[in-house]
């Protein structure tokens, strides 16, 4: 049985309240797993082409004030 299967069948067996508290750790341990990754692919420079070509079409009146 995979790590997956054993945590599928352990939260299963949660209760609400337990199910609750998990559910708020996942998702910030989620949130900063992601803002860990955002932030190696900005040092490494992947996210370099994204914000040119942003800065382009607010140059060339591409872009819609909020």
């Amino acid at each position: 049985m995979s790590q997956v299967e054993k945590l599928e069948q352990t939260v299963e067996q949660l209760n609400p309240d337990e199910l609750a508290t998990f559910r708020s750790w996942f998702v910030e341990f989620d949130a900063a797993a992601w803002d860990r990754q955002i932030e190696i692919d900005s040092e490494a420079g992947k996210l370099d082409r994204l914000a040119q070509s942003a800065v382009d079409d607010h140059r060339a009146a591409k872009t819609t004030r909020l």
